[in-house]
């Protein structure tokens, strides 16, 4: 169970049949569009940091389906720093169909084989298929059992991706799976599903499949001009490559996308009255110029800055003068802490300085976290001296982090 509760990014991007060239990336022929993936997955390196992969689709090569992954960041994996290494990737991975992932896991699992997107292979192109995952299943353990005592199954991973993966491939070699459209097959699987999700599978017939799960817990984004259609966890990924603010929508819950070369087709496989959304998306993981669900990540965020200040009015429990300032523990949690500053009518001052190549410490346990959090800011005394700070912080999970800044702002910060 020590895989579950994280939290990664997915994208894709496909150019649909046409005579006519991308706007976005008028340069790079059908067969290239394959190249604007890792950009894609650089826009939603907030969300992993641990490992990324793609995996392309060319009809035009004996591989059909073939995946890049590794551990380490988009620019790491994809060799971004080294032209010359960067563009044979490219043209090995050369395609006109692309999904991708970045990892982020609460685990210490930091081996290959659990970097996605996790691909299985077969001779049927319709049973050929790569899919990558951003969830959780709650019903994970049940369905692990279930399936270990079904058949002579082996599980290689302790992830609820594979669980996915092994139903599938199940359900993909099941009597008239050959005939059956994609969604439909995904509808039979995600029954089982109890769960928050969202995923992008591409299969060896160049079809693609998005999904939300049915509450609406994980975010899914995707945007349509001309030939080009493209998906992502979060809409900067497609606002960055050049989509119109008014083409980018969020993708419905319970909801599903075929994209083939026939064209694009949305549709419902699972209905719930409820919505639900992972706190957790507007406070800290996704990135702040990011729309969710079409409400501003930077806006909710300023929200809640302003209720903070409410309470603090409220309650009335520190003097609001020169000598009290509010303090944000960057780099996410700014735009509360400027909007609660400025409801209150104190400075909003930067505080703490943070190393920007430490990445997210609630990932790690123990005495590593403490020492990892302890170099992860640096208090600025010129700032924090004699001050009464109001801190505002958005990521408290266990409290380690917290413990460690109060001492260091008290301390080296002479707040």
């Amino acid at each position: 169970m020590s895989e579950l509760n994280h939290e990664c990014g997915v994208a894709a991007i496909y150019h649909l049949p046409s005579s006519q060239p991308s706007p976005l990336a008028p340069e790079e022929g059908a067969d290239e569009t394959s190249r604007l993936l890792p950009r894609m997955l650089q826009d939603i390196q907030n969300r992993g940091q641990l490992a990324a992969g793609m995996t392309t689709y060319n009809p035009e090569r004996p591989q059909l389906l073939s995946t890049l992954k590794d551990v380490g960041t988009v620019a790491e994996v994809f060799r971004l720093s080294h032209r010359g290494k960067c563009e044979a990737i490219m043209r090995d991975y050369a395609g006109r169909a692309a999904i991708g992932h970045v990892r982020y896991a609460t685990c210490g699992k930091d081996d290959r084989n659990y970097a996605q997107p996790f691909e299985r292979e077969h001779i049927h192109k319709h049973k050929w298929f790569s899919f990558c995952f951003n969830g959780q299943l709650a019903n994970y353990a049940q369905l692990r059992a279930k399936l270990l005592r079904e058949g002579e199954h082996h599980l290689a991973r302790d992830t609820d991706t594979e669980i996915i993966m092994h139903e599938l491939g199940r359900e993909l070699s099941s009597a008239g799976s050959a005939t059956r459209a994609l969604p439909d097959v995904f509808a039979k699987v995600a029954a089982q599903f109890d769960g928050a999700y969202s995923l992008a599978l591409l299969n060896a017939r160049g079809e693609m499949l998005l999904a939300r799960d049915p509450l609406g817990i994980k975010p899914l984004c995707y945007a349509i001009e001309g030939p080009l259609f493209a998906a992502a966890s979060e809409s900067v990924a497609l606002l960055n490559l050049g989509f119109e603010p008014s083409n980018i929508k969020s993708l419905a819950p319970g909801h599903t996308i075929l994209v083939t070369p026939q064209g694009i087709e949305i549709s419902q496989f699972a209905s719930d009255k409820r919505r639900a959304h992972c706190f957790f998306e507007w406070i800290y993981f996704a990135n702040v110029a990011s729309t969710l669900d079409d409400r501003s990540v930077y806006l909710s965020r300023t929200r809640l800055g302003e209720e903070l200040a409410r309470m603090e009015i409220s309650e009335n429990r520190v003097p609001l003068d020169g000598d009290t300032i509010v303090v944000p523990v960057p780099d996410t949690s700014k735009a509360a802490a400027d909007a609660m500053a400025y409801e209150l009518g104190i400075p909003s001052r930067e505080g703490l300085i943070r190393n920007r190549y430490s990445g997210r410490t609630f990932i790690e346990g123990g005495r590593a976290r403490r020492m990892k959090a302890a170099s992860k800011y640096t208090p600025l005394r010129e700032v924090l001296e004699g001050k009464r700070v109001f801190l505002v912080e958005d990521s408290i999970v266990r409290s380690t982090t917290m413990k460690v800044l109060l001492d260091r702002i008290r301390q080296q910060g002479g707040a």
